[in-house]
C-alpha cells in the first residue's frame, strides 16, 4: 500500500507512519484467549491500544475530519479509536501488531474516494434496450386472449 501524505510541517509531506503516533497511543496489557497453552493463563500478552483521534496533535484538522466519519463505528463516545491484538505469545509482538493495525486502519481511513465522472449512455445500447422491450411486449401481447376468442 502507497504511503499516505496529508500533513504539511515547513512545506514538505510527511508520511503516516513517520509521524510519531506512538506517543500519543495507550497500551494496556491483558490476558490473552489465543495460543500458549499454560502461559495463557499466568501472563497477559494481549495487548489494547487506545488513540484518542480528536486530540492527536500529529494528524491536521483535515485528516480528523475524515478520519472521524469513516472510522465511527470503531470510535468510542469519549473519541477513543481501540483496536486489539493477541495473536503472538510475546507482549511486544502484540504491541507492534496493534500499531500496524492503527497504522494500516488510518491509512486506509485517509484514502479520498475519487470523484464519480457522469457518462451518457450510448445511442446504440439506447436503441438496443428499446428493441428488446418491444421484442418482449408483442411476445406477452400474443398471449393475450382476444374476446372474440372467448365464445
Amino acid at each position: 500500500m502507497t504511503a499516505v501524505f496529508i500533513y504539511f510541517t515547513f512545506g514538505r509531506m510527511i508520511p503516516i507512519r513517520e509521524r510519531g503516533l506512538e506517543r500519543e497511543c495507550s497500551f494496556t496489557a491483558a490476558r490473552s484467549s489465543g495460543p500458549g497453552g499454560q502461559n495463557v493463563n499466568k501472563v497477559a500478552t494481549k495487548i489494547e491500544l487506545a488513540f484518542h483521534v480528536m486530540n492527536s496533535q500529529q494528524l491536521s484538522e483535515e485528516e480528523k475530519a475524515l478520519i472521524s466519519p469513516k472510522l465511527a463505528t470503531k470510535i468510542n463516545e469519549e473519541g477513543y479509536l481501540k483496536l486489539a491484538s493477541s495473536e503472538s505469545r510475546s507482549q511486544a509482538t502484540n504491541k507492534e501488531a496493534a500499531l500496524e493495525k492503527l497504522y494500516d486502519t488510518l491509512e486506509k481511513a485517509l484514502i479520498k474516494p475519487k470523484k464519480r465522472k457522469a457518462t451518457r449512455m450510448p445511442k446504440a445500447v439506447k436503441e438496443q434496450i428499446k428493441a428488446t422491450k418491444r421484442k418482449t411486449s408483442e411476445k406477452k401481447s400474443s398471449r393475450r386472449l382476444n374476446k372474440s376468442d372467448w365464445s
